[in-house]
């Protein structure tokens, strides 16, 4: 067997982040994490670093900002993957200037981690957060450095345990709040699941410049589809109000943020379906439970087992 890449993790202390270092060092890749001095003296972030160390991270002290320390910490390393939160996307153009100048990177995955986005037709405000990516996508392509661009969809721990209410701390027993018709199909994927197909991807040729879509087809799900599961759960017929278009766009265009941001994103995948419209195509794209049959991953069944 190949040897492992050494793989580098800039971002290991936010959401979806925690979950790509743990299966990186599960799955026996060299493991390490660029975290800034503030981040390790953090009462709270420093206690998750802390952990890292303990499972065998090698902790690296740097800066997006600090070029110098970024080229250092990746000449170690042979992947760059990036988990950076929404406010700092655009600031990934400072890694593919130091992945440039380092020049041994044989694959970089950018913060990505949700909707396709040159495939996604969303409205303001999540317009343009995906267009930040798009434009991280052509600044890597433009610099020709190896990539593959992770297409995760829906994280499940952010909608299932509300059935994408918003508002609501438990999946509602009473009475559920669908939009657009309730028939656009999403996908719902477990966090560790997503963790464990983007490291399965690091040294695999068949992911090399491609999208990776994780698109286990038992975690397809439209609105309609997973109240109906609920309610087959719960042993109970739900109320259903259903929110038109027309008046989900007002709602975006009047609601504060977050509020905003949040019904945008819902607004594209669940009214515009841009998680399941198109067809993955051999040529720009592959589908990891279809490459990785061996991964057993949650469904979405067995999710919303714990909530019943």
């Amino acid at each position: 067997m190949a040897e492992r890449s050494k793989i580098l993790i800039i971002g290991g202390t936010g959401y979806i982040g925690k979950f790509v270092l743990e299966a990186s060092v599960k799955s026996g890749h060299p493991t390490f994490a660029l975290f800034r001095e503030s981040t390790i003296s953090d009462p709270v972030k420093g206690k998750i670093v802390e952990g890292f160390k303990k499972s065998g991270v090698t902790i690296l002290i740097g800066d997006l900002f600090d070029h110098e320390s970024l080229v250092k910490a990746i000449k170690q390393v042979d992947v760059v993957i990036s988990t950076v939160g929404n406010f700092q996307l655009a600031d990934q153009v400072k890694i593919i200037a130091a992945i440039k100048e380092a020049g041994n990177v044989k694959r970089f995955f950018p913060s990505e981690f949700g909707n396709d986005v040159d495939r996604a037709r969303a409205v303001e405000p999540a317009k343009s957060a995906f267009e930040s990516k798009a434009q991280i996508r052509r600044a890597i392509e433009a610099e020709g450095i190896p990539y593959t661009y992770v297409a995760s969809n829906f994280f499940a721990g952010y909608s299932l345990p509300t059935l994408i209410q918003l508002g609501a701390t438990a999946p509602p027993r009473d009475k559920v709040i669908i939009l657009g018709d309730g028939n656009a199909k999403a996908v719902f994927n477990y966090e560790v699941d997503i963790g464990t197909y983007t490291i399965k991807a690091v040294d695999d040729p068949k992911t090399l410049n491609k999208i990776l879509y994780i698109k286990p087809p038992k975690n397809i799900y439209s609105f309609n589809d997973l109240v109906s599961l609920w309610e087959k759960k719960i042993g109970k017929t739900i109320e259903k109000e259903y929110v038109p278009e027309e008046q989900v766009l007002k709602q975006i265009a009047e609601s504060p943020i977050p509020i905003n941001i949040i019904l945008s994103f819902n607004h594209s995948i669940f009214v515009k379906g841009d998680q399941t419209y198109f067809e993955i195509k051999p040529s720009f794209g592959v589908e990891a439970s279809e490459l990785y049959p061996e991964v057993e991953h949650k469904t979405v069944e067995e999710y919303l087992d714990q909530f019943v």
